[in-house]
């Protein structure tokens, strides 16, 4: 399912939460770490991003979520509450 815009066109940016693994962001966007410095991202790629805060790759995923055995928050909260995933 694709959303759209208030001008009826698909946004610019999409991020998508991986199953207990990272964000995947795709289309045109600027990255800044907390010192306020910008990674140079080429044009056109798509972007894992790290949130399980385990990756020595910093912002982005190294594949280290699967060895830790991450657990998504929102899908962790579903799943003790007993619905559906």
């Amino acid at each position: 399912m694709s959303e759209m815009n208030e001008a009826g066109a698909q946004p610019a940016v999409t991020i998508k939460a991986k199953n207990n693994g990272p964000f995947l962001v795709e289309g045109p966007f600027r990255l800044i770490d907390a010192d306020g410095q910008e990674y140079n991202l080429e044009p056109g790629k798509k972007y894992n991003l790290c949130r399980c805060g385990a990756s020595v790759n910093k912002p982005f995923c190294d594949g280290t979520h699967s060895k830790i055995g991450f657990a998504a928050a929102e899908r962790a909260v579903r799943e003790a509450e007993g619905g559906a995933s």
